[in-house]
């Protein structure tokens, strides 16, 4: 689904002062413009409730861009020529002004260039700000263009179903669903956009890609950090809401979903959807067997000395919000019966990663001496953006000896361009109405 383009945009941020704005948000943004993909006439409204002086913020925004963009640091005359779009607006997420502040630059903003522009609200708040901020962005007929205004709402999507239905029924009474773009950051990543390249536009993997040839799955996102100042959100959600439910689940269904008819937002919807209708519901008993939760504990990372998450601001004494799952899942269809997904996520573990591993199944002759190493097929989303296959290969010599190596294929050594960071895919694909 892609809707209609503009030749100016404004861009509002809802959150200005969280991490999420510093550290990915308007690095992405500015990349984007560094890199041409704006509009000529561009605008970045930051709203939130602390005073500060705009030029205050601009400098740590500056800083966040130095600090976290994929480029390296601001150039100069780039980062003045951007600042000049950069608005600050202190506002209160529950007053009528915030609102009438914005409504009245949004309106300035479309009288100088001569036409409506696109519009695109980012809530980069507490989940418990989203019903507050789209409610007063509708009252205030802030986003009435099926077309060209759009709204970016990512995860946690609500605390569980109930809350999920809850917030679509919300937002589907005020808006189009056209306008509403619910996403998960790491579907922006490269590698996660090249599995669908590799699944199907490759004849030689999709036959394969089914329970006569595969004998497990595993998906695993290891993070080195610990949960540093989100105590707060941290302690009500735990790994199984903040990352199973959604960035998991997601590589899950591109992993096993089936071939959609077109490259098309709704064709892949609805090919995902499929996947996690047929995912086979634990059991009272099977969850005990299948599911297991653990916290980290005071230790070390690498060298650095780790506190243990009982003891991390803002956790309620003695909580069991868990910090690591591993799950053991099946999906009940004609291709994958059978076969057994690993989902294991957790914080604080000794390395950041993020792999999906393919497992082969034994091949079914058995006419060599060595003992044969089942084919696997790893790929890499981070730190390395690399796909990698593993085969039996003959030793040289006069013995017919078999060994297991690697053919590798790595981003860096076949494109020169930079990576695109998830935000700036996400970004521009709202931006221009892309859905997929």
């Amino acid at each position: 689904m892609t809707q209609a383009k503009s030749s100016s945009a404004a861009i509002t941020i809802f959150g200005a002062q969280g991490d999420l704005t510093k550290r990915k948000l308007i690095p992405a943004i500015y990349n984007l413009y560094t890199e041409h993909h704006l509009p000529k006439a561009f605008t970045i409204y930051c709203i939130d409730f602390v005073g500060v002086e705009e030029d205050v913020f601009k400098a740590d925004m500056l800083a966040g861009i130095n600090e976290f963009s994929r480029n390296g640091k601001a150039v100069p005359a780039e980062w003045e020529s951007f600042a000049k779009n950069l608005v600050y607006i202190q506002g209160d997420f529950l007053k009528a002004e915030t609102y009438t502040t914005l409504k009245e630059k949004l309106k300035d903003f479309d009288g100088q260039n001569g036409h409506p522009g696109t519009r695109l609200f980012y809530f980069a708040v507490a989940p418990r700000f989203i019903e507050i901020i789209a409610d007063a962005i509708h009252k205030h007929k802030l986003c009435t263009k099926i077309a060209l205004h759009r709204m970016i709402v990512e995860k946690p999507f609500g605390t569980d179903l109930a809350t999920a239905h809850k917030l679509n029924l919300f937002l589907q009474k005020r808006f189009d669903e056209k306008q509403v773009y619910r996403i998960d950051h790491y579907l922006g990543k490269e590698t996660v956009q090249n599995i669908m390249a590799f699944r199907f536009a490759n004849y030689v993997f999709e036959p394969l890609w089914n329970n006569q040839f595969i004998d497990h799955i595993q998906i695993s996102v290891s993070e080195s950090v610990s949960i540093g100042k989100r105590g707060g959100y941290y302690d009500a959600s735990g790994a199984m809401r903040d990352m199973i439910q959604n960035h998991l689940l997601q590589l899950l269904c591109i992993v096993a979903m089936e071939c959609p008819g077109a490259y098309k937002s709704e064709m892949i919807r609805d090919a995902k959807n499929d996947v996690l209708k047929k995912v086979r519901p634990y059991t009272a008993d099977s969850i005990f067997r299948d599911v297991v939760r653990g916290q980290y504990t005071e230790g070390k990372v690498g060298d650095a000395a780790r506190v243990g998450y009982q003891q991390e601001d803002q956790v309620a004494e003695g909580s069991s919000t868990e910090t690591y799952v591993a799950a053991k899942l099946y999906i009940d269809n004609k291709r994958w019966k059978g076969v057994p997904f690993f989902l294991r996520t957790g914080k604080s573990l000794p390395r950041q990663s993020s792999v999906i591993v393919v497992q082969f199944k034994d091949t079914p002759h058995k006419i060599f001496k060595d003992d044969i190493v089942p084919n696997r097929l790893v790929i890499s989303i981070q730190p390395e953006l690399e796909i990698s296959l593993l085969f039996e290969s003959k030793v040289p010599g006069l013995q017919m000896r078999l060994k297991p190596v690697e053919m590798d294929f790595t981003y860096q050594d076949h494109y020169t361009e930079t990576l695109p960071e998830a935000y700036e895919t996400l970004l521009l694909d709202a931006l221009n109405g892309d859905a997929t």
